[in-house]
């Protein structure tokens, strides 16, 4: 009796292995819905400075709900962020290096006048993200209290976009340091993050804006 036991639970543990190592194929209705996921992050991005970028941004959230305006601000906005802050961290590595290293104060400056701007960048899209979440709960009713959020949020994300533009201009176009050259191009990579949120969530909140204006006018 034993035995048989033993032999049940070895081919339990078997059926129950070979199900986990076995992959699972999407299903066909899994790769449609993906498909026409992309395609719509595709056509939204076409508007954006940065289609390519904004395309592989958003590529990465095709599993997801991604089927209206607001996720694709909500998802840009939270990229921009994420980049953002991987920037921050990198900066202040170098800063501290730099700090170290005599007679090389003028670049250590520049360096840490970019920290700040990221870090105020870090801070903005924090806030943008925050309120963006307050917008999404109050539903769809239109009133003055949705559009000074939505306000709030253009401001925000418009702030930490001049605050990354003016990192990646405070460097020389030329004769740079492939340490410089490297935080140019990370600071360069946040402020086309945060130009393409920026004109996805207006594309958002355009249609709150139109209905406004509508129910204004209405006699």
């Amino acid at each position: 009796m034993a035995q048989l036991n033993f032999t049940l639970l070895v081919i339990f543990l078997s059926l129950i292995y070979s199900t986990l190592a076995t992959p699972i194929e999407p299903s066909s209705l899994a790769r449609q819905k993906n498909s026409q996921t992309m395609t719509y992050i595709e056509s939204s991005c076409n508007g954006t400075l940065y289609p390519n970028l904004c395309i592989r941004c958003l590529a990465q959230y095709v599993k997801s709900t991604v089927n209206s305006p607001q996720h694709l601000a909500q998802y840009a906005l939270l990229a921009s962020l994420s980049r953002a802050v991987h920037t921050r961290g990198y900066l202040l590595k170098v800063a501290k290096e730099l700090k170290s290293i005599k007679n090389n104060k003028r670049e250590y400056l520049i360096v840490q006048d970019c920290v700040n701007q990221i870090t105020d960048s870090v801070n903005q899209l924090s806030q943008a993200m925050k309120e963006l979440r307050r917008l999404n709960k109050r539903g769809s009713t239109i009133n003055d209290d949705m559009l000074w959020h939505i306000s709030n949020i253009e401001t925000w994300v418009s702030t930490a976009l001049t605050d990354a533009s003016s990192c990646v201009y405070s460097f020389p176009g030329h004769r740079m340091s492939k340490r410089t050259a490297a935080i140019k191009v990370k600071a360069m990579n946040v402020a086309e993050h945060t130009s393409n949120a920026f004109f996805l969530f207006q594309r958002y909140a355009s249609r709150y804006r139109k209905e406004a204006t509508i129910t204004t006018n209405k006699p």
